[in-house]
């Protein structure tokens, strides 16, 4: 595994391939670092705010009060030898730019920019940012569309397509996956189904859905939520 190396007296920071940098400590920046740490990421933190790096000190691999928008800066943390950089910052719109047209000039491989607004994202989308997230935006869709109904949870797998974790309309509860025809007459297809108690398994056309049932379904995003809705 690359480790992130060095910050001893007189040293810089040695990065290799398999570890993240974020850059921008807030709530999503520092939730985002702290998840990567749970799942074995090392991770170099990165912000301009000392009361933020502190808060993250002996949290993260490294943590460093640092200015992202210096070419200088970046380099002297090996910035360009990361393959995956994070542009966390979202309150300060020149800095994210700046930023992220820098690790765009290091060629770094991969790039993900937090944007606070649609024309933010365009910015971002527009220097060649490869991936641009809307955290704010996008997790108050999801919730909203567990308040609507009764979907238990929505994630949008790409353009006009979703995931969506659901109890079974009432009309399909005793019917077989077969027999229910979802993909025919709904466009959407149910993958996976969670009995009360038990864990996922994949279901298969003689799977007979239950009323307490959890479905994992997939499809285009109007006609998963029209399922989860139960029309």
């Amino acid at each position: 595994m690359v480790r992130l190396r060095g910050f001893g007296a007189g040293e810089t920071l040695a990065a290799e391939a398999d570890s993240v940098a974020v850059i921008g400590l807030g709530r999503f920046g520092s939730a985002l670092a702290l998840e990567l740490m749970d799942s074995g990421t090392e991770v170099l933190g990165v912000d301009t705010s000392e009361e933020l790096v502190q808060g993250m000190n002996g949290r993260l691999t490294h943590v460093v009060r640092a200015d992202s928008t210096q070419e200088d800066t970046l380099r002297e943390l090996s910035i360009p030898d990361f393959d995956r950089v994070v542009v966390a910052i979202g309150s300060n719109l020149e800095a994210s730019i700046l930023t992220a047209s820098l690790l765009l000039d290091f060629a770094v491989p991969q790039i993900w920019a937090k944007a606070v607004t649609d024309a933010h994202g365009a910015i971002l989308s527009r220097l060649g940012v490869h991936n641009v997230v809307y955290p704010e935006k996008d997790m108050g869709r999801r919730i909203a569309h567990r308040v609507r109904g009764n979907l238990q949870d929505f994630v949008e797998l790409g353009d006009d397509f979703a995931a969506v974790r659901t109890r079974p309309p009432s009309y399909l509860v005793g019917k077989t996956v077969a027999e229910a025809k979802t993909r025919d007459n709904l466009g959407v297809t149910i993958t996976a189904i969670k009995r009360p108690g038990g864990g996922w398994h994949h279901c298969t056309t003689d799977s007979v859905i239950n009323g307490d049932d959890v479905l994992l379904v997939t499809g285009p995003t109007r006609k998963a939520e029209r399922f989860a809705s139960g029309l």
